[in-house]
């Protein structure tokens, strides 16, 4: 790796440690092993290195808890139901693990009055983490009808910061991959 990848590596372990308005360009080079100059040469500044190393999470997050897929069959279950529940349930059996990069999430939306420069840095990778979501989530392919994508990742992206909230707050209580599809059902007039 050359000193821009373990830049952003570093910035990516320092964000998951600290968070956001704790992660100082010190800290960024001490965990990359690199050295200051090599922030403003590669990225410009510390905070565009931390809106990349942001970006680069969220992403990895959502490759990581992408489409279910039926055991040895490499493809998603026909049952749109059962495709909703299979994502839910590696998102929720990943929380622990992702706990860090949902409080980051957190943590950036309360910075996004402040820091127009990170609210238009993820705009557009919002835009197509929804159409990923309607994708991954329904089987909506964001390609062949663009709109409904559109709609039905909204609802999706609604969905996953409510639900990672009510699992940070108390995983007690929060909402298992069944209770999210049978309250779909219910909003789908399945089940009463």
């Amino acid at each position: 790796m050359g000193h821009r990848e373990d830049l952003l590596e570093g910035a990516k372990r320092c964000l998951l440690e600290k968070g956001y308005g704790r992660t100082t360009a010190r800290d960024i080079v001490a965990a990359s092993g690199t050295n200051l100059a090599s922030i403003g040469y590669h990225y410009g500044s510390k905070d565009a290195l931390l809106h990349q190393a942001f970006l680069a999470l969220t992403e990895e997050w959502g490759e990581a808890v992408g489409p279910a897929r039926t055991e040895g069959a490499g493809s998603a279950p026909a049952d749109p139901y059962d495709r909703f529940e299979g994502v839910w349930e590696k998102v929720i059996a990943a929380f622990e693990e992702s706990r860090k990069v949902w409080k980051l999430q957190l943590e950036v939306v309360t910075r996004l009055d402040d820091d127009e420069v990170l609210r238009e840095a993820i705009k557009e990778p919002q835009r197509e983490g929804r159409l990923g979501m309607a994708e991954a989530f329904l089987g909506i392919d964001p390609e062949a009808d663009p709109e409904k994508a559109r709609a039905a990742g909204l609802l999706v992206q609604a969905l996953v910061a409510g639900v990672m909230i009510q699992w940070l707050v108390d995983p007690e209580t929060a909402p298992s991959a069944k209770d999210l599809t049978e309250g779909l059902k219910v909003i789908m007039g399945e089940k009463g």
